[in-house]
């Protein structure tokens, strides 16, 4: 083979090694981040990033399935979105050395928790809407989208009330941008930090309630992790008594406090106290029975009650056999 042949052969090869490279949802993905911002500029479009596990995520499979993967899809965000896949296989010969390190940038940048996790982001890369699987099918998510897109014009027309506005009213503007786009707090603070300072210099008496609803995150944030301290230890009088001071100190929105007091359900439970987990659930729906997790409490409940009934009939079969 003469040296002409073989470098056409190589470079052949390589052209079919760059073929074989498939995206999980399918033609029209970009795994080049800056280069799909580029394009969102150019075309005036948004991006849409899908945080996957291609080869391992089941939820993240079933999403490609019934939506990224078919027509309806790919026609009704083609105008709107440019399509970005930052994809986290447990095959990592799928993807570049590049794209992986660019990929694990992007998962700490945007502080990613869970998969799928699908941002709508402007051109410059900035979230404003979040969101998942979603059933329903393609043209349904198109739907979704499609909602969830408007929440940047809202947080646009927010920022603009804000420019002209000054003290408490301006403070109140820059609340109603962060709020709508209902972000998750670590993507508002690595892409909103700016918004957040100008807020509390707008409203130092945090007539708005952002500085103390901020403060109350920092310190579920800070018991959360004291509490799975105690609970890898056992020690369930310590994360008992944890609650009880975390509960005293008060300071919390309706449902977290909600939630503190259902944790206290949970950890007696453990201690197969089930009297009193069943106690603290009932104490924890009434504290707001209309709440989106007061159903949940009920379920809760069930199945305390029925692990009560097991120990007791577990109970009086050991009392018969002592016989």
């Amino acid at each position: 083979m003469n040296m002409k042949l073989i470098i056409k052969t190589c470079a052949a090869l390589a052209v079919l090694s760059l073929a074989g490279i498939t995206f999980a949802g399918g033609e029209g993905w970009s795994s080049d981040f800056a280069a799909a911002k580029k394009e969102a500029v150019e075309s005036k479009k948004d991006l849409l990033m899908d945080f996957t596990g291609s080869d391992w995520c089941g939820w993240c499979i079933k999403l490609n399935e019934e939506v990224f993967s078919k027509e309806p899809f790919k026609t009704g965000v083609k105008d709107k979105f440019v399509l970005v896949e930052v994809d986290f296989p447990k095959d990592k010969s799928k993807l570049s050395e590049a794209t992986v390190k660019q990929n694990e940038e992007l998962r700490e940048k945007y502080g990613i928790k869970g998969y799928p996790t699908i941002l709508l982001a402007d051109a410059d890369g900035k979230p404003f809407a979040a969101t998942g699987y979603q059933k329903g099918g393609p043209e349904e998510y198109v739907k979704h989208l499609d909602e969830l897109r408007a929440k940047k014009a809202v947080r646009d027309e927010s920022f603009k009330v804000a420019e002209k506005a000054k003290g408490v009213e301006k403070a109140k503007a820059l609340v109603a941008a962060l709020n709508g786009m209902g972000l998750d707090d670590a993507i508002v603070a690595s892409f909103y930090g700016d918004v957040a300072e100008q807020i509390k210099a707008a409203d130092p008496g945090d007539e708005t309630g952002f500085g103390k609803a901020a403060a109350a995150k920092v310190r579920i944030e800070k018991f959360q992790k004291d509490l799975m301290e105690l609970a890898q230890k056992q020690d369930f009088d310590g994360a008992m008594a944890l609650v009880d001071k975390t509960l005293k100190e008060g300071g919390f929105p309706s449902d977290e406090t909600q939630q503190l007091i259902a944790t206290r359900g949970m950890i007696f439970a453990q201690q197969k106290k089930f009297d009193e987990a069943i106690k603290a659930v009932d104490e924890a729906k009434a504290f707001a029975p209309e709440s989106e997790i007061a159903a949940s409490l009920d379920g809760f409940k069930k199945r305390l009650e029925e692990e009560k009934n097991k120990a007791a009939e577990g109970d009086g079969a050991d009392a018969s056999e002592a016989k």
